[in-house]
């Protein structure tokens, strides 16, 4: 995964401005530092015949938007700010293809819990990013432990909300399995059943079928995961998206694949000690995956309201 030192980018648009990289800076005392009070996204451009093109940007702004509602917080920039601001930060650093991370947060102002009169900071920031479990994953797959750490329950801290805070827990878990030798870590919730990764959903295949836990079960409502059931059921695919999956049943599946903007689609070839179906990618998972990279490649001419071009 790209470390800051490698990424090649020179501009980011910081509430309003476009500044040189190394002065989009906040103050040390700012809320969103001290109590993780902020909302971001991670979207994918993809270099297409067509030029430069965001995957599914309109969701991605819907999702950004509606994730501060739980925290009271107001983007005091208008969606087509948003995207002309994002258009012209890839445009500036002359990037084909990009990660794109929006972000929202409450600024420096006072630094009680309540964040009372401080500002909303906005910025958005562009830069290179290849395969972010490597390109050898992708084919390959990965091998992933369960996590010690359980997936904080909807009713303590909401789910559906893409929030910053939120994401030491995803750290623990991927820090937890990369000390054990795993490349990845799948998560449970409170009740034990499966999750999701750390930054990623995830998928079963059993009997030709797909199956991913539904919004019920404390996982974030993936872009990537929406993409890759309708792709499969446009496929003939039984896609089932609301269910529990047990931990058990990770043992016993065909095949598993995690979905994300940053991993697309990674195949899981291993969870824990148990090798998943023939230890390498299955047939569904490599039909997903170049249904997947087929579209957001421009090599197929479907689902054209996907793409905003740069």
């Amino acid at each position: 995964m790209a470390g800051f030192a490698e990424m090649d980018a020179d501009t980011i648009w910081h509430n309003g401005e476009y500044v040189d990289w190394e002065d989009a800076t906040t103050h040390v005392l700012t809320h969103g530092l001290h109590y993780g009070t902020g909302v971001f996204e991670g979207v994918r451009a993809y270099d297409t015949e067509e030029g430069t093109a965001l995957f599914r940007w309109e969701e991605h702004l819907d999702r950004f938007y509606e994730s501060t509602k739980p925290y009271d917080m107001e983007i005091p920039y208008s969606r087509e700010e948003l995207t002309e601001a994002t258009m012209e930060v890839i445009r500036r650093n002359d990037l084909e293809s990009a990660y794109v991370r929006p972000i929202a947060y409450y600024g420096y102002h006072s630094l009680g819990v309540s964040p009372g009169d401080c500002p909303t900071d906005v910025a958005v920031a562009a830069w290179p990013w290849g395969a972010y479990l490597g390109e050898d994953a992708l084919e390959n797959g990965i091998k992933a432990m369960v996590s010690s750490w359980r997936k904080h329950s909807s009713s303590q801290i909401p789910t559906n909300a893409k929030t910053t805070g939120l994401y030491v827990n995803s750290l623990l878990a991927g820090e937890e399995a990369r000390r054990n030798g795993y490349k990845e870590a799948i998560v449970l919730n409170k009740e034990g059943n499966v999750a999701e990764g750390p930054g990623e959903n995830i998928f079963l295949v059993r009997d030709g079928e797909l199956f991913t836990p539904g919004l019920s079960e404390s996982i974030l409502d993936g872009i990537t995961r929406n993409t890759v059931i309708e792709l499969a059921r446009e496929r003939g695919y039984t896609v089932h998206d609301n269910v529990s999956i047990s931990r058990g049943e990770l043992n016993t599946a065909d095949e598993l694949f995690f979905t994300g903007s940053a991993a697309e689609v990674t195949p899981i070839r291993q969870v824990d000690n148990v090798e998943i179906g023939n230890g390498s990618r299955g047939p569904v998972t490599e039909e997903a995956q170049t249904a997947f990279f087929d579209l957001v490649e421009r090599r197929t001419d479907d689902h054209e309201e996907w793409f905003t071009y740069v």
